[in-house]
Parts: structure tokens; sequence; C-alpha cells
């Protein structure tokens, strides 16, 4: 189970890696909100087949009395509502930011969700372990060197993504509160189709959708809804269930490492050497926070938010 779930974190974090790509070519042809819309529909109609056969052949429930399976379904759509309404609230910010902001400061300042994390976490009492906040503080410094390769200023589009970054925070802290009392796929259905219906009240009142341009944008909306929400987001949600969240926001940052590389790969653009020591560092960071302390935390740093 301890190398499932960062295996599966990671899986994740390629495929938001990955996405980065998809969403910088969808941005030509579709707005923010149309953009997030569409993803968000395609992620969700994904989703369904797959909770059908789940619910087809898991175990059955008729063991719980009503009230039981009442609580379970409550659980279950109040799950999905929250970790929809801050997905789509994340997700908007960081589609909006990227207009007005480099891509190198977009994936730093969205990053810093690794740090925000167990900032927030602390109001909580959810304590982390020295090597944790070293490897924070370690991928921090990989980021910068990753991803800022240019003088770092404030502008709106970088206060646009710090917003992002701080719901995507939420976003963590929520699944890491609903995922152990639920079903994952389940909820990571309905928070798309929340998301959706959120993403298509701001694409009616502030955009001008037309179907050619989404159909011209097919297929970069169409990596972003399958693979990005469908299967990333619902990876996310199994692989951190029962995993300190400080932990798994450092697995999952590494999106930036990798969407470096898919650049490289699919777009032709070199590495750095500042950009491999960049990586270097983070994939560091993330070793050292997987390292058995001394101390044992464990049962704090695994108790529900």
């Amino acid at each position: 189970m301890k190398l499932r779930n960062p295996l599966i974190l990671l899986l994740t974090a390629t495929i938001w890696g990955v996405a980065f790509v998809a969403q910088s070519v969808g941005m030509d042809y579709v707005g923010p909100f149309t953009f997030l819309c569409a993803r968000s529909v395609i992620g969700g109609i994904v989703l369904l087949p797959v909770v059908a056969v789940l619910e087809k052949n898991g175990p059955g429930h008729a063991e719980e009395s009503p009230a039981e399976r009442r609580k379970a379904r409550k659980t279950l759509l109040l799950g999905g509502v929250c970790c929809g309404l801050a997905l789509c609230s994340a997700s908007a910010f960081q589609q909006f930011g990227l207009l007005y902001t480099t891509v190198g400061k977009s994936g730093f300042l969205t990053a810093c969700y690794i740090l925000i994390v167990p900032l927030i976490g602390l109001f909580f009492g959810r304590k982390c372990g020295k090597l944790v906040w070293c490897g924070v503080a370690l991928a921090l410094a990989g980021l910068y060197f990753l991803c800022l390769t240019d003088g770092f200023s404030i502008n709106a589009g970088d206060l646009l993504m710090i917003v992002c970054a701080v719901l995507f925070s939420v976003h963590i802290l929520v699944i890491d509160h609903f995922s152990p009392r639920t079903d994952g796929v389940k909820m990571s259905c309905i928070q798309f189709f929340v998301c959706a219906a959120v993403a298509a009240v701001g694409m009616a009142l502030f955009e001008h959708p037309s179907w050619s341009a989404l159909l011209a944008a097919w297929k970069p909306v169409l990596y972003a809804g399958a693979l990005s929400s469908g299967a990333g987001y619902t990876l996310q949600i199994i692989g951190q269930k029962g995993m300190n969240p400080t932990v798994a926001s450092l697995i999952m940052s590494l999106e930036s490492v990798i969407s470096v590389i898919a650049g490289w790969l699919i777009l032709g653009q070199a590495l750095s050497p500042r950009e491999i020591f960049g990586c270097v560092l983070m994939f560091s960071a993330i070793v050292l926070a997987q390292l058995p302390q001394k101390n044992t935390q464990n049962n704090a740093q695994n108790a529900v938010v």
C-alpha cells in the first residue's frame, strides 16, 4: 500500500504534466470557462461506465440499514460537491492566470501548494516531520530553478496563480477529508459534473462558445477531459487515500518537472542546465519526504482532517 499510493500519484503527476501542452493549445481556440466546462463534462462521462461496472461487481450493501445508506449517500454527495467547487475555482483561476503571465511563473506559483498544504494543515492540528519540511524547502528550490528562468515580479496573472495555488491546496485537503469516508470514483464523477455546471454559468455569462471552436480544439479538450480530468483527478483521490496530504502534494508537484520534459519531447524545447538541476532537486525532495522518520508520528500524520 505504501508503494502503491505514491506510484498512483506519480502517474497522476505525469498525466497532469503532459496536460500543460493540451491546455496551452486548447486556449488558442476557446475561452477559459468553455475549456474548463468541456473537459469536466468529458471527465464525468468517462467515469460513468466505470462507476456502473464497480457498482455491479462491488460488494453489496444489503447488510446496511436504510439510515446508513442515506448517510453514505449524503457523505458522497457532499464530498463530490465540495471537491467540485474547489476544483472549479482552482482550475478557473489557473486558466485565466495563463492569459496574463508566463508558463514558467505559472508552474512555480501553482506548485506552491506543496508549501500551502502543510501550512493550512497546521490549523487542523496536522503535524509534519522534519524530513517532510526539508523536502518542501528542497522542492521549492527545485521549482525555482526549473520554472523561473527570468526575473520574478508580481503582476495580475501572478496574483491569479497564487489564488489558484491556495485553492488547489484546499482541494487536496478536501479530498483528504472525504476519501476515507466514501467511494473515490463516484465522488470524482460527481465533482466533474459540479465543476462543469459552475463553469457553464461562467461560460454563458462571459464567453461566446461555438461548436466550431470546440471542434477545432477537440484534441486538447479530449486529452484534458478523458485523461487529465477523468483519469488524473480520480487517480489523485484513490492515491491520496490514507496518505499524508503534504507528502501527496510533494509527489503531485512533479507535474512541473514532467511538463518541462513533455515540452522537450513533444514541442522540441531543450532543457537548460538550470532546469535539469531543478529536476534533480525536485526528485530529491520526493525521496527525502518518503524516508522513514525516527519520531513515529504516523498516527498524527494520517489523522483525518
